[in-house]
Parts: C-alpha cells; structure tokens; sequence
C-alpha cells in the first residue's frame, strides 16, 4: 500500500476521501469535530507539495437524496478555520460545473464536494460514478478509516481509476492496530462496551484470543444471556457483578475493572459502559476511563460514542491513540482486513 510519501503532488489534482461524518446538533452546529481535525495534516502537507486539493465526505444518511441540513457546510467552515485558507464548497459532487471547477483549479487551492451520500451511486457502488469522481483528479488518497469497510464508491472502485495511497491517518490507524492485532505487548486487557452484541461476537472471540481479560457492560452481557451467543474463550470474560440496571456499571464492577485495568501493559477499549448521554450514568464509563490513563499502559481506544464522551471529559489526549474507526477498527481488529485497504493495493 502506497503513502503519501510514494507521490509527487506537484500541480497534481488529488482526491481524498475523508470521513467528515460528525455528530450536528438541532441547529447544525458540529458537536465534536474529532475526525476533522484528524485529516488536517494530511490536507496540510498536499497543500506544502504544491497539490490541488479536492476533498470529498459524506454526512449523516441521506440515503441518495438532498437532504438541506446533511450539507457539508459546517464542515467547510471548521476546515477554513483550522487551515486558515480559503475552501471553496461545490453544489453536488457530480457534475458540469465540477469538472470545470477542477480543470482551472490552481495549485494550493481547495474544493470540497458535496456530501457524497446524496447520490444514490455512492452506496450502491455504482461504477459510472466511481469513475466520474475519479475523472476530477490523478491521484486518490485514502483518509476516512472510519469508513474502510464499507463497498461504497467512493472508497472501495475511485481507486481502481487512479494511482492510490493512504494518507497520514489511515497510514497511522493501520500501524497501530497492526501492533495491537500481532504483537500487542502482554498482558492484554480489553475493555467492550455499548450495545449491539452481534456486531461485536467477533471482536470479543478475536482479542480474547490475543489478551489475558476482555471487561464487558451490562448491556452486552445482558444481550450474550438473552441471544445464548457462545463465547469461544468464556473463561477470559469478565462480567458486572453489581445487581444494577444495564445503565451502568456499579461501585464494585468498577474497583473489579480497575484492578484488571492496573495490570495491563496494553488496553483496548470500544463502547462505553452505560448511558453516558445521561451524566448519572457516566460515573463507571469515566471511572474506566481515568483509570486507564492512570495505568500508564499502551492505550487504544475508539467508536464515536466512546470518543465523543472522553473528549468531553477533557482525556482525549491522554490515550496513546484514538481511532476515528468504530465498525471499521473492530473488523480490522478481528479480520485483519477491510475492503477500503484491499482497493488501495491493487494494481
């Protein structure tokens, strides 16, 4: 797989998928602008290496319609104020205008496209479209991790149409996770909370495999008793042993989790472990998250919740890496693969 380092970006139009999909409040307001602020290097070093830079996202699930309030305008306008530059926003994604748009766009100059999403093309993985955003560039460059494994258009067939690579974060996102899959320092502890058990089993049967003690919240354990979900390592699960409701964790689980947390050299986290949008149950979520940072261990955390509310707290920096990923990191995590990364090394 190519990085960024491998091309010359000299005048060169270059495309990147980013993953712009940030929480908006009623008005419209971006909420937590994480991912954002993740792809700024990325966009900052194509614009040092003279590139033409055309950005392209999606935003919420419009499900191939134009939706007002899913435009990237917010967006837009966090990227100028992080970048300090003029970013010019296209009216679609496809189009006349934008081919023009590209062809006269000057070297350090900026374009980003409509939400990709409003065309109905993007999730069917249609290939005229493919091949239309591709037509607007030479080089695509890789940056939404957060939705590497997805057989979307614009991430798994631009890149068949281009010279590709991956940029910073997904190159980043891709080394330490690699560490963590193949040779996490032991012992391992994994921390798995949320809901949605389904989406998790393999995630759980894999880093259980690799670790000594995988913590899990309530609600998942209440969904592995309710669906009889077989474990392949039950005997490394560790459960809540507090009689609570699945809200939380209660006072005993979290001094188990911790004492669990204090012998780690490397811990995984995804999910919170109760209803966090609700400060009454946070305390076991921003119990674990805090002792975690205490531990001192090699740290990895993600899913936008779980992101969302350690930001919110103030320890977002105290991880020693926050994936922007939460489907896309736990099937890399258990497969070691994702579609996004596989269209990236084909020829």
């Amino acid at each position: 797989m190519k990085t960024l380092n491998d091309f010359n970006f000299k005048n060169k139009r270059v495309l990147v998928r980013c993953d712009f999909n940030v929480p908006l409040s009623e008005k419209g307001d971006i909420l937590d602008d994480f991912r954002i602020k993740k792809t700024i290097p990325t966009i900052e070093y194509l614009l040092k290496k003279g590139a033409k830079v055309i950005l392209m996202s999606h935003l919420g699930r419009p499900e191939g319609k134009v939706i007002e309030s899913l435009r990237l305008t917010p967006v837009q306008n966090k990227l100028m104020e992080y970048l300090d530059v003029s970013i010019a926003k296209a009216p679609n994604c496809i189009g006349p205008e934008i081919e023009k748009w590209t062809e006269e766009m000057q070297p350090g100059g900026i374009l980003l496209l409509e939400n990709v999403q409003f065309n109905p093309g993007e999730k069917e993985n249609n290939q005229d479209f493919a091949r239309t955003l591709a037509s607007y560039a030479d080089i695509f460059i890789m940056e939404a991790f957060g939705q590497a494994h997805r057989n979307y258009a614009s991430i798994v067939s631009a890149p068949k149409y281009l010279p590709s690579g991956a940029g910073f974060l997904l190159e980043k996102e891709i080394q330490v996770l690699t560490r963590l899959r193949e040779h996490p320092e032991k012992p391992l502890i994994a921390i798995v909370g949320g809901a949605k058990v389904e989406t998790k089993v393999k995630l759980i049967d894999k880093i259980s495999e690799l670790g000594e003690r995988v913590l899990i919240g309530g609600l998942i354990q209440k969904e592995i008793e309710e669906k009889k979900i077989k474990l392949k390592n039950p005997q490394k699960i560790i459960t809540p042993i507090d009689d609570v409701e699945t809200f939380d964790i209660g006072p005993k689980t979290i001094n188990l989790f911790k004492e669990k947390i204090k012998l780690a050299k490397t811990i995984f986290w995804n999910g919170p472990l109760g209803k966090t949008e609700e400060k009454e149950f946070s305390k076991g979520t921003e119990a674990v998250a805090r002792a975690i940072v205490e531990s001192g261990s090699f740290s990895v955390v993600g899913g936008g919740e779980t992101v969302e509310f350690i930001n919110k707290i103030g320890l977002v920096d105290k991880f020693s890496h926050v994936s922007t990923g939460g489907g896309a990191m736990l099937d890399f995590i258990a497969d070691g693969k994702l579609v996004g990364l596989e269209a990236l090394c084909q020829k």
